[in-house]
Protein backbone atom coordinates (compact mmCIF):
# COMPACT_ATOMS: atom_id res chain seq x y z
CA UNK A 1 0.00 0.00 0.00
CA UNK A 2 2.93 1.96 0.82
CA UNK A 3 4.51 1.72 -2.94
CA UNK A 4 1.10 2.36 -4.26
CA UNK A 5 0.79 5.18 -2.72
CA UNK A 6 3.98 6.50 -3.48
CA UNK A 7 3.69 5.96 -7.57
CA UNK A 8 0.20 7.91 -7.39
CA UNK A 9 1.39 10.55 -5.77
CA UNK A 10 4.58 10.88 -7.84
CA UNK A 11 2.37 10.52 -11.03
CA UNK A 12 0.39 13.02 -10.12
CA UNK A 13 3.13 15.65 -9.53
CA UNK A 14 4.91 14.59 -12.29
CA UNK A 15 5.46 15.99 -15.85
CA UNK A 16 5.51 19.63 -17.32
CA UNK A 17 3.52 20.95 -20.31
CA UNK A 18 5.54 21.75 -22.82
CA UNK A 19 5.20 21.82 -26.81
CA UNK A 20 1.75 21.42 -28.66
CA UNK A 21 -1.62 20.40 -26.06
CA UNK A 22 1.46 19.23 -23.75
CA UNK A 23 -0.63 17.42 -20.24
CA UNK A 24 1.69 16.97 -17.68
CA UNK A 25 1.55 13.57 -15.67
CA UNK A 26 -1.20 12.96 -12.85
CA UNK A 27 -3.66 10.33 -14.55
CA UNK A 28 -1.76 7.09 -13.39
CA UNK A 29 -1.99 4.38 -11.42
CA UNK A 30 0.17 1.92 -9.12
CA UNK A 31 3.14 -0.19 -11.10
CA UNK A 32 0.87 -2.77 -13.76
CA UNK A 33 -2.32 -1.39 -12.73
CA UNK A 34 -4.41 1.33 -13.74
CA UNK A 35 -5.63 4.64 -12.12
CA UNK A 36 -8.87 5.29 -10.47
CA UNK A 37 -8.99 8.63 -12.13
CA UNK A 38 -8.86 11.07 -14.99
CA UNK A 39 -9.03 9.80 -19.00
CA UNK A 40 -6.75 6.70 -17.86
CA UNK A 41 -9.59 5.25 -15.68
CA UNK A 42 -10.71 2.29 -16.82
CA UNK A 43 -14.28 1.67 -17.83
CA UNK A 44 -15.34 4.68 -18.90
CA UNK A 45 -17.04 4.73 -22.32
CA UNK A 46 -16.75 1.12 -21.61
CA UNK A 47 -18.84 -1.18 -24.04
CA UNK A 48 -20.38 -3.83 -23.23
CA UNK A 49 -21.16 -3.69 -19.84
CA UNK A 50 -19.06 -6.32 -17.56
CA UNK A 51 -17.01 -9.29 -19.00
CA UNK A 52 -16.53 -12.87 -17.46
CA UNK A 53 -16.32 -13.02 -13.71
CA UNK A 54 -14.45 -15.37 -11.27
CA UNK A 55 -11.29 -15.36 -13.18
CA UNK A 56 -8.13 -17.15 -11.45
CA UNK A 57 -4.65 -15.51 -12.24
CA UNK A 58 -2.00 -17.53 -14.27
CA UNK A 59 1.44 -17.06 -14.50
CA UNK A 60 1.81 -16.17 -10.97
CA UNK A 61 -0.59 -13.05 -11.24
CA UNK A 62 -1.40 -12.87 -7.02
CA UNK A 63 -2.20 -16.68 -7.77
CA UNK A 64 -5.84 -17.58 -6.02
CA UNK A 65 -7.27 -13.48 -6.60
CA UNK A 66 -10.29 -13.27 -8.77
CA UNK A 67 -10.94 -10.62 -11.32
CA UNK A 68 -13.92 -8.99 -13.48
CA UNK A 69 -13.20 -8.28 -16.81
CA UNK A 70 -13.89 -4.83 -18.14
CA UNK A 71 -14.10 -3.10 -21.33
CA UNK A 72 -11.40 -0.19 -21.11
CA UNK A 73 -12.69 2.94 -22.97
CA UNK A 74 -10.29 2.03 -25.70
CA UNK A 75 -11.42 -0.64 -27.65
CA UNK A 76 -9.58 -3.87 -27.96
CA UNK A 77 -8.13 -3.04 -24.81
CA UNK A 78 -9.60 -4.00 -21.11
CA UNK A 79 -9.34 -3.94 -17.04
CA UNK A 80 -8.85 -6.97 -14.75
CA UNK A 81 -10.60 -5.07 -11.14
CA UNK A 82 -9.78 -7.20 -8.29
CA UNK A 83 -7.58 -6.84 -5.24
CA UNK A 84 -5.44 -4.46 -7.84
CA UNK A 85 -6.32 -3.04 -11.16
CA UNK A 86 -4.59 -4.75 -14.06
CA UNK A 87 -4.48 -3.22 -17.34
CA UNK A 88 -4.70 -6.35 -19.65
CA UNK A 89 -5.30 -7.32 -23.72
CA UNK A 90 -7.16 -10.62 -24.97
CA UNK A 91 -4.31 -13.22 -25.60
CA UNK A 92 -4.51 -13.80 -28.94
CA UNK A 93 -2.90 -17.63 -27.91
CA UNK A 94 -4.32 -18.71 -25.44
CA UNK A 95 -2.24 -20.74 -22.80
CA UNK A 96 1.30 -18.78 -24.37
CA UNK A 97 3.31 -16.11 -22.77
CA UNK A 98 5.74 -13.65 -24.82
CA UNK A 99 8.08 -12.51 -21.78
CA UNK A 100 6.28 -13.87 -18.82
CA UNK A 101 3.95 -11.96 -18.59
CA UNK A 102 0.95 -12.56 -16.06
CA UNK A 103 -2.24 -14.49 -17.63
CA UNK A 104 -5.76 -14.63 -16.31
CA UNK A 105 -7.99 -16.73 -17.15
CA UNK A 106 -12.18 -16.24 -16.79
CA UNK A 107 -15.21 -17.92 -17.53
CA UNK A 108 -16.90 -17.08 -20.75
CA UNK A 109 -19.60 -18.09 -22.54
CA UNK A 110 -20.53 -21.73 -22.29
CA UNK A 111 -18.45 -23.23 -20.77
CA UNK A 112 -15.73 -21.65 -22.33
CA UNK A 113 -12.34 -20.12 -20.85
CA UNK A 114 -10.91 -16.55 -22.00
CA UNK A 115 -7.59 -15.47 -21.21
CA UNK A 116 -5.99 -12.14 -20.80
CA UNK A 117 -2.54 -10.72 -20.63
CA UNK A 118 -1.47 -8.13 -18.10
CA UNK A 119 -0.03 -5.02 -19.99
CA UNK A 120 2.71 -3.64 -17.51
CA UNK A 121 3.58 0.37 -18.36
CA UNK A 122 6.73 0.04 -17.19
CA UNK A 123 7.68 -2.03 -19.91
CA UNK A 124 5.70 -0.63 -23.08
CA UNK A 125 5.32 2.95 -24.08
CA UNK A 126 1.45 1.98 -25.44
CA UNK A 127 0.42 0.99 -22.23
CA UNK A 128 1.67 4.16 -19.98
CA UNK A 129 -0.15 6.20 -22.46
CA UNK A 130 -3.08 4.47 -22.06
CA UNK A 131 -2.72 4.53 -18.47
CA UNK A 132 -1.89 8.47 -18.64
CA UNK A 133 -5.14 8.96 -20.37
CA UNK A 134 -4.00 9.46 -23.80
CA UNK A 135 -7.27 10.59 -25.54
CA UNK A 136 -7.15 8.83 -29.03
CA UNK A 137 -4.69 5.80 -29.83
CA UNK A 138 -5.80 4.76 -32.75
CA UNK A 139 -4.85 1.06 -32.85
CA UNK A 140 -7.84 -0.94 -32.11
CA UNK A 141 -9.39 -4.09 -33.96
CA UNK A 142 -9.30 -4.54 -37.48
CA UNK A 143 -6.68 -2.08 -37.66
CA UNK A 144 -3.29 -2.24 -39.58
CA UNK A 145 -0.52 -0.88 -37.75
CA UNK A 146 3.16 -0.28 -38.68
CA UNK A 147 5.37 -0.92 -35.24
CA UNK A 148 8.97 1.05 -35.53
CA UNK A 149 11.25 0.05 -33.09
CA UNK A 150 9.78 -3.55 -32.46
CA UNK A 151 12.46 -4.61 -30.15
CA UNK A 152 11.87 -8.34 -29.00
CA UNK A 153 7.76 -8.12 -29.78
CA UNK A 154 7.61 -7.48 -25.88
CA UNK A 155 4.99 -4.61 -26.68
CA UNK A 156 3.99 -5.50 -30.10
CA UNK A 157 2.38 -8.99 -29.01
CA UNK A 158 -0.37 -6.74 -27.17
CA UNK A 159 -0.82 -4.77 -30.03
CA UNK A 160 -1.32 -7.52 -31.72
CA UNK A 161 -3.87 -8.99 -29.26
CA UNK A 162 -5.79 -5.29 -29.88
CA UNK A 163 -5.90 -5.35 -33.72
CA UNK A 164 -6.95 -9.15 -33.42
CA UNK A 165 -6.77 -11.52 -36.13
CA UNK A 166 -8.87 -9.28 -38.32
CA UNK A 167 -5.75 -6.76 -37.97
CA UNK A 168 -2.21 -7.07 -38.64
CA UNK A 169 1.12 -5.55 -37.55
CA UNK A 170 4.41 -4.65 -39.43
CA UNK A 171 6.65 -5.29 -37.12
CA UNK A 172 10.14 -3.40 -38.19
CA UNK A 173 13.21 -4.00 -36.01
CA UNK A 174 16.77 -3.02 -36.62
CA UNK A 175 19.01 -5.07 -33.96
CA UNK A 176 19.54 -9.04 -35.48
CA UNK A 177 19.46 -10.08 -31.89
CA UNK A 178 16.22 -8.78 -30.79
CA UNK A 179 14.82 -9.50 -34.53
CA UNK A 180 15.09 -13.16 -33.71
CA UNK A 181 12.67 -12.79 -30.70
CA UNK A 182 10.59 -10.88 -32.46
CA UNK A 183 10.15 -13.33 -35.37
CA UNK A 184 9.69 -16.51 -32.71
CA UNK A 185 6.71 -14.53 -30.92
CA UNK A 186 5.41 -13.97 -34.44
CA UNK A 187 5.38 -17.79 -35.50
CA UNK A 188 2.29 -17.93 -33.27
CA UNK A 189 0.88 -14.69 -33.63
CA UNK A 190 -0.06 -15.26 -37.45
CA UNK A 191 -1.05 -10.80 -37.28
CA UNK A 192 2.53 -9.87 -36.86
CA UNK A 193 4.64 -9.36 -39.81
CA UNK A 194 8.62 -9.48 -38.05
CA UNK A 195 10.53 -7.10 -40.57
CA UNK A 196 14.39 -6.76 -39.65
CA UNK A 197 15.62 -3.90 -41.32
CA UNK A 198 16.97 -0.20 -40.88
CA UNK A 199 13.10 2.16 -40.71
CA UNK A 200 15.70 4.88 -41.80
CA UNK A 201 15.25 2.93 -45.12
CA UNK A 202 11.53 1.93 -45.99
CA UNK A 203 11.90 1.60 -49.61
CA UNK A 204 14.21 -2.03 -48.37
CA UNK A 205 10.54 -3.01 -47.22
CA UNK A 206 8.10 -1.60 -49.36
CA UNK A 207 7.07 -4.81 -50.63
CA UNK A 208 5.81 -6.21 -47.43
CA UNK A 209 4.02 -2.97 -46.11
CA UNK A 210 0.69 -1.87 -47.46
CA UNK A 211 -1.07 1.02 -46.59
CA UNK A 212 -1.38 1.14 -42.53
CA UNK A 213 -3.64 2.80 -40.63
CA UNK A 214 -1.70 4.02 -37.97
CA UNK A 215 2.33 4.14 -37.44
CA UNK A 216 3.99 4.00 -34.08
CA UNK A 217 7.59 4.81 -33.22
CA UNK A 218 9.62 4.05 -30.45
CA UNK A 219 12.99 4.12 -32.15
CA UNK A 220 14.88 6.52 -29.25
CA UNK A 221 16.73 7.96 -31.94
CA UNK A 222 17.97 11.84 -32.87
CA UNK A 223 16.49 11.51 -35.54
CA UNK A 224 13.19 9.83 -34.88
CA UNK A 225 11.09 12.20 -35.85
CA UNK A 226 12.48 12.39 -39.83
CA UNK A 227 12.35 8.30 -39.01
CA UNK A 228 8.34 8.08 -39.03
CA UNK A 229 7.38 10.76 -41.18
CA UNK A 230 9.38 9.43 -43.67
CA UNK A 231 7.55 6.31 -43.02
CA UNK A 232 4.75 7.82 -43.17
CA UNK A 233 5.28 9.18 -46.82
CA UNK A 234 5.90 5.55 -47.57
CA UNK A 235 2.58 3.66 -45.86
CA UNK A 236 0.21 6.02 -43.90
CA UNK A 237 -3.22 6.58 -45.55
CA UNK A 238 -4.40 9.64 -46.18
CA UNK A 239 -5.36 10.81 -42.63
CA UNK A 240 -3.63 8.32 -41.12
CA UNK A 241 -2.67 8.30 -37.58
CA UNK A 242 1.03 8.67 -36.15
CA UNK A 243 1.84 7.78 -32.17
CA UNK A 244 5.73 8.39 -31.36
CA UNK A 245 7.41 7.86 -27.77
CA UNK A 246 9.98 10.67 -27.80
CA UNK A 247 12.46 10.28 -25.36
CA UNK A 248 14.24 13.46 -24.80
CA UNK A 249 17.79 12.58 -23.70
CA UNK A 250 17.92 10.63 -27.15
CA UNK A 251 18.00 13.90 -28.91
CA UNK A 252 19.45 16.86 -26.96
CA UNK A 253 20.61 16.08 -23.43
CA UNK A 254 21.98 20.24 -22.79
CA UNK A 255 18.23 21.81 -22.82
CA UNK A 256 15.40 20.55 -20.62
CA UNK A 257 12.83 17.82 -21.87
CA UNK A 258 10.09 20.06 -22.46
CA UNK A 259 12.06 22.34 -25.07
CA UNK A 260 13.08 19.46 -27.05
CA UNK A 261 9.08 18.04 -27.12
CA UNK A 262 8.47 21.46 -29.32
CA UNK A 263 10.70 21.28 -31.54
CA UNK A 264 10.57 17.56 -32.14
CA UNK A 265 6.21 18.24 -32.64
CA UNK A 266 7.54 21.28 -34.74
CA UNK A 267 9.44 17.97 -37.42
CA UNK A 268 6.21 16.73 -37.69
CA UNK A 269 4.49 19.54 -38.83
CA UNK A 270 6.86 20.55 -41.11
CA UNK A 271 6.27 16.92 -42.25
CA UNK A 272 2.23 16.88 -42.94
CA UNK A 273 1.37 15.82 -39.22
CA UNK A 274 -1.04 17.60 -37.38
CA UNK A 275 0.09 17.24 -33.49
CA UNK A 276 -3.65 16.06 -31.74
CA UNK A 277 -2.32 15.46 -28.72
CA UNK A 278 0.63 15.35 -26.44
CA UNK A 279 0.92 13.84 -22.67
CA UNK A 280 4.29 12.64 -20.57
CA UNK A 281 5.10 9.18 -19.15
CA UNK A 282 5.83 9.61 -15.37
CA UNK A 283 5.84 8.03 -13.70
CA UNK A 284 6.62 5.25 -15.56
CA UNK A 285 9.05 6.59 -18.38
CA UNK A 286 11.29 9.83 -16.98
CA UNK A 287 11.67 12.63 -19.88
CA UNK A 288 9.57 10.55 -22.25
CA UNK A 289 6.42 12.14 -24.07
CA UNK A 290 3.70 10.53 -26.35
CA UNK A 291 2.48 12.84 -28.99
CA UNK A 292 -0.02 11.81 -31.90
CA UNK A 293 -1.13 13.63 -34.79
CA UNK A 294 -3.26 13.12 -37.96
CA UNK A 295 -1.08 12.63 -41.07
CA UNK A 296 -2.50 15.13 -44.03
CA UNK A 297 -0.97 13.19 -46.95
CA UNK A 298 -2.84 15.28 -49.74
CA UNK A 299 -1.99 19.43 -49.13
Amino acid sequence: MIIFFFLTIAFQLGGGRGGFGGRGGGRGGSRGGVGGRGRGAPGRGGRGGRGGRGGMAAGGAKGGSKYVIEPHRHEGIFVARGKEDLLVTKNLVPGESVYGEKRISVDGPEGTKIEYRVWNPFRSKLAAAVLGGVDHLHVAPGKKVLYLGAASGTSVSHVADVVGPQGAVYAVEFSHRSGRDLINMAKKRTNVVPIIEDARHPHKYRMLVPMVDVIFADVAQPDQARIITLNAHHFLKNNGHIVISIKASCIDSTVDAATVFAREVKKLQEERVKPQEQLTLEPYERDHAVVVGRYVRNK
